[in-house]
């Protein structure tokens, strides 16, 4: 099986790491707009060559590792594949795509999104096994076809990946709540400390607690503003029900009704009985 990954960034290039090391893999190429990430995956040797996207089209498989925005005008530009190739998306929502494919090249396609992933981007944040034991949601496979369904399949169990099927407007929904909002708490967090003053004071005794919740504020400005439009409505759900929340939890410091404070903490602790 010969594997083409259309973005060499964090996703993309980690993903060439596991592929190369699966025995039904024979070929690894890549294809990256940014000719720096091209350089960086070539000697770093997360692929094994570099190929322009028209050539990629020659590959039996077909991963596309780039923003939203990039999966849908990608897919335009492959209605001439061959019948028989796979197209898997790595895509963060999954509604806009699926509802963009067109219809050529429909069975070609599977809608995936690997949960998992680092503050990190680039070729040099690439590491092994990013996606082993992670879960990775299949949506919609009944518009795929069967052959490329399975070969997708396979691929994430070889990766070992636990597999969860769903729609996607499930997926999208999910995601906003357990990815695309924790982003956008951190983003607000880094914000609101850096519009202090006395900033520098305040970061001089940052310790595990802010570092840990304002890691993702790390993450690239370009990808996760595409995030956000894809997925707007949700991701504004999510936020109002987490405002909700804080806001209670205010009152009760407000009021010093420490007897329902605990009672708030003890609720959140519950998280990691399902979590751990």
């Amino acid at each position: 099986m010969k594997v083409a990954i259309v973005g060499l960034g964090l996703m993309g290039g980690s993903l060439a790491i596991s592929l190369k090391n699966l025995d039904f893999i024979s070929t690894v190429v890549g294809s990256d707009h940014n000719n720096t990430h091209c350089q960086e995956a070539l000697k770093l040797g997360l692929v094994d060559k570099i190929v322009e996207f028209e050539e990629i089209k020659n590959y039996d498989v077909i991963f596309l590792a780039i923003p939203v925005d990039g999966i849908i005008s990608a897919l335009y530009n492959l209605t001439d594949i061959e019948k028989n190739t796979t197209i898997i998306d790595l895509g963060s929502t999954k509604a806009k795509i699926i509802a963009s494919i067109p219809p050529s090249i429909r069975e070609n396609f599977v809608a995936a999104h690997p949960m998992t992933g680092t503050e990190n981007f680039g070729p040099l944040a690439a590491i092994k096994d990013l996606y082993l034991d992670k879960a990775v949601v299949l949506c919609e496979l009944e518009g795929s076809g069967k052959a490329q369904a399975d070969t997708a399949k396979k691929i994430f169990k070889a990766l070992g990946m636990k597999r969860y099927f769903m729609s996607a407007c499930e997926h999208d929904r999910h995601a906003a709540f357990i990815s695309h909002m924790p982003h956008a708490i951190s983003y607000s967090l880094a914000n609101t400390v850096m519009n202090q003053e006395n900033k520098e004071n305040i970061l001089a005794l940052a310790a595990g607690g802010f570092r840990s919740m304002s890691r993702l504020a790390k993450s690239s400005a370009n990808m996760w503003e595409d995030i956000f439009r894809q997925n707007r409505e949700n991701l504004l759900e999510a936020i109002d029900l987490f405002e909700n929340e804080l806001s209670i939890l205010k009152k009760h410091i407000e009021d010093e009704e420490w007897e329902k404070v605990h009672k708030n903490i003890e609720a959140g602790n519950r998280l990691h009985d399902i979590l751990d």
